[in-house]
């Protein structure tokens, strides 16, 4: 039984990675702040004698003993990274300091999840890991690229001066059941407007092009990336490689919700990226993976998800 740390434990992302730890006869210890996680993620995990959770912010540092580490402590929305930026950036620099502090206490194996973000708005298309991206260091979005690049950086010299085993993944665009309702992102976004039948956000003419994962493709990626050989590090992009512009997530929507919603059209924000695709030609190589799931059918399981979240708040879809 390996004794695995996951931080941002209690998040959309590492709820999912918690229930698959705890599937296969892992002991979790998941750590939260909750400043974007939530109890009622992990709660059907309360009771469960291989877990225990543990409110704790990364900014400082744990004392635990452990096998292996998987970093996802850092809120990934633009509506909740750029709440507090200064707190982002040292959730990203900070918190992997002290994991990877951590780490080579204990001499455990440790994952960072980066970021699609990295690439910034790239020139290149689609993206493979040796493009060093196009990011503005200055920008409202910063806190979160820089962070993350930063977060990488240290990950690849703890590697080389102290023989550290890293595990690097960049997640692309991911979305299924537990996103946070209120967390501004498309998929959510367009879900939870159509289901209470409010006007539906476009951002510039909706041309821009994003790749959407289901959560269920990506955790088995992470997972298999934490136990290849101690010397393939990464980075890794995971993420599916079918593009769609928003105009076309919107439509789809909007026909499996049966909404009545309208489309309206708002400026772009500063520094969103106008195309975002992975090269996920090294994961199907080092990995043997590829996304299962198409877009649709884990749409169906998010809205199915977002229907119930949106009935407990006590909101009505309108079709």
């Amino acid at each position: 039984m390996n004794r695995i740390l996951v931080t941002g434990g209690a998040g959309f992302l590492g709820s999912h990675l918690c229930d698959r730890l705890i599937a296969r006869g892992d002991d979790v210890l998941c750590v939260d702040n909750f400043f974007t996680g939530s109890k009622r993620n992990v709660a059907h995990l309360l009771s469960h004698p291989h877990f225990e959770l543990m409110r704790h912010d990364v900014t400082f540092p744990l004392y635990v003993e452990l096998d292996r580490i998987f970093n996802l402590a850092c809120p990934a929305s633009p509506v909740h990274y750029q709440f507090d930026p200064v707190q982002t950036t040292k959730t990203s620099v900070h918190g992997a300091i002290n994991m990877l502090g951590l780490a080579k206490r204990v001499r455990a194996r440790i994952l960072q999840a980066s970021t699609s973000e990295v690439y910034g708005d790239p020139e290149v298309h689609p993206q493979p890991e040796e493009y060093w991206g196009k990011v503005n260091p200055i920008g409202i979005r910063s806190c979160y690229d820089e962070g993350k690049r930063c977060a990488e950086t240290l990950f690849f010299d703890y590697h080389r001066q102290h023989r550290l085993e890293i595990k690097v993944v960049r997640i692309f665009n991911t979305y299924g059941p537990r996103m946070h309702p209120n967390d501004g992102r498309v998929v959510s976004n367009f879900i939870v407007q159509a289901l209470k039948g409010e006007d539906i956000t476009i951002y510039g003419d909706g041309q821009q092009s994003r790749s959407f994962c289901y959560v269920d493709d990506l955790i088995e990626a992470m997972l298999r990336m934490m136990d290849t050989p101690a010397e393939f590090t990464g980075p890794v992009n995971i993420g599916n490689p079918g593009e769609f512009t928003m105009l076309e997530l919107a439509e789809t929507v909007l026909r499996l919700t049966q909404s009545r919603s309208k489309l309206v059209y708002q400026p772009l924000p500063q520094d969103d990226p106008r195309q975002r695709k992975p090269d996920i030609a090294l994961a199907k190589e080092k990995l043997g993976w590829e996304p299962r799931v198409a877009l649709e059918d884990g749409l169906k399981e998010t809205i199915a998800y977002f229907k119930k979240t949106i009935g407990d708040a006590g909101f009505t879809a309108r079709s």
